[in-house]
C-alpha cells in the first residue's frame, strides 16, 4: 500500500501533467473553441488542485472535505499566498456548467488563465515543504 507522501507524489505528477495541457491551450490565440477547451482544463486543473491540497494538508493532520475548506486550510498552512484569488477560481470553477452564457465563458476563461501560476506556486510549496513536513516526514 502507499504511504501517503507516495500518494501526494502521484498526484502531484498527475496535477503537472494536467497543468501542461491546460498551458499547451493557452498558448493558441483566443476563439469560442479555444475558450471552451481552456474552460475544460481549467476544471480539471482546478479539481485536481485542490485535491492535492486536500491530500498534502491530510499529511500535515489537517482534514478538509470541501474545496472551499480545502483552500482556507492551505492558505493558513503556507500552501497558497493569495486565497481571494483561490475563491474567485472557485467560484468561477461552479459557473462552468453555466458556460453557454457568452458572459459567463468569458469570464471563466480569463480566470483559467490564472490557474497555472498559482498552481505552479501550490507544487513548488508543497514540494519545498513551505507548508510544514509534507514531503519530509509523514503523519499518522
Amino acid at each position: 500500500m502507499e504511504t501517503k507522501k507516495e500518494e501526494l507524489v502521484f498526484h502531484l505528477s498527475r496535477l503537472k501533467k494536467a497543468l501542461s495541457t491546460l498551458d499547451e491551450v493557452l498558448e493558441h490565440s483566443f476563439s469560442e473553441i479555444v475558450r471552451d477547451a481552456t474552460i475544460q482544463r481549467f476544471e480539471y486543473c482546478f479539481e485536481l488542485a485542490w485535491k492535492v491540497l486536500k491530500k498534502a494538508l491530510k499529511i500535515e493532520g489537517i482534514e478538509v472535505v470541501l474545496p472551499r475548506q480545502a483552500i482556507r486550510s492551505a492558505f493558513e498552512a503556507g500552501y497558497l499566498q493569495n486565497v481571494d484569488i483561490w475563491f474567485e477560481m472557485l467560484e468561477d470553477r461552479n459557473m462552468t456548467s453555466h458556460t453557454y452564457d457568452p458572459d459567463i465563458a468569458n469570464r471563466v476563461y480569463e480566470s483559467a488563465k490564472r490557474l497555472p501560476e498559482e498552481v505552479r506556486k501550490i507544487i513548488a510549496a508543497i514540494e519545498n515543504n513551505e507548508g510544514g513536513n509534507t514531503l519530509n516526514e509523514e503523519k499518522n
